[in-house]
C-alpha cells in the first residue's frame, strides 16, 4: 500500500473503530494487537493477497479509514492471514476467502465475484454486497450483510442464501465441474470447480460471464 499509514495499538484502534460507528459486534472478534491503519481512499494497482509475506501488512491486519479499491483480487487461503477491516465502500475485481478470513466493511462491497469456502472466518458487510456473481461452500455464509445482496448466488440449498441459479449461466465454462470430477479444494458449491476458480483469479482472468 502507498498511502501514508502507521501501526496502532489495539486501544487506538478500537477507538478510531467508535469513532466511525464500526459495531463493537463486529470487531470483537479480531485478535487484540496492533493494526496496520491507512487513511482513506486507497487505490491499490494490483492484488491484495493477504498469504504473500510482501503484500501482506504489519500487526494483525490492515484498516483502512475510508473507502478501499482493488483493482486485483483480494485473496485469503491460509489460515491465520491478516484481517482487513474497510471503514468506508470496498471495490475490487474478486473476493476470495477461504481459512481463517477475517474482513469488516463499515460500507458496501462492489465486485464481480464475491467468494467463499471453508468454515473458519469472519465475515461482515454493513452495506450491500454487490457482486455479478456470490459463489459459497455450504459451510461459508457471510455473518452479516446488512443491506441488500445484488446479484446471483450459487451456493448449496442448505444456505439461506442460495438461489436456484443454473452456474452456466452467470460463470465462465473453465471453472464448471464435470459430473464425478473430483476437486481438491472440496468446493461443494453447485458444479463449481473451486480449484480451478481459485486459478483464473490467481491469474487474473475472470471467472463471470459478460
Amino acid at each position: 500500500m502507498d498511502a501514508q499509514h502507521g501501526a496502532q495499538s489495539w486501544d487506538e484502534t478500537v477507538a478510531l473503530f467508535e469513532r466511525r460507528g464500526l459495531p463493537e459486534s463486529s470487531y470483537e472478534n479480531l485478535y487484540e494487537e496492533s493494526y496496520d491503519v491507512h487513511p482513506g481512499p486507497v487505490a491499490i494497482a494490483g492484488d491484495l493477497d493477504l498469504d504473500l509475506d510482501a503484500t501482506a501488512p504489519s500487526g494483525a491486519g490492515i484498516v483502512v479509514d475510508g473507502d478501499l479499491t482493488v483493482e486485483g483480487s483480494i485473496v485469503n487461503v491460509d489460515d491465520g492471514c491478516p484481517a482487513v477491516v474497510v471503514l468506508g465502500d470496498l471495490r475490487a475485481a474478486n473476493v476470495y476467502l477461504e481459512g481463517d478470513a477475517k474482513l469488516l466493511v463499515l460500507g458496501s462491497v462492489t465486485v464481480d465475484a464475491f467468494i467463499g469456502n471453508m468454515t473458519d472466518k469472519l465475515v461482515m458487510i454493513h452495506g450491500d454486497l454487490r457482486a455479478r456473481a456470490t459463489v459459497l461452500s455450504g459451510e461459508f455464509s457471510p455473518d452479516l450483510v446488512g443491506g441488500t445482496l445484488h446479484g446471483a448466488v450459487v451456493a448449496p440449498a442448505c444456505l439461506d442464501l442460495a438461489q436456484d441459479v443454473d452456474p452456466a449461466s452467470v460463470l465462465v465454462p473453465e471453472v464448471l465441474r464435470a459430473d464425478g470430477e473430483d476437486d481438491w479444494r472440496s468446493f461443494d458449491a453447485p458444479r463449481v470447480h473451486g480449484g480451478r476458480l481459485l486459478n483464473r483469479i490467481d491469474e487474473g482472468l475472470p471467472v463471470v460471464l459478460g
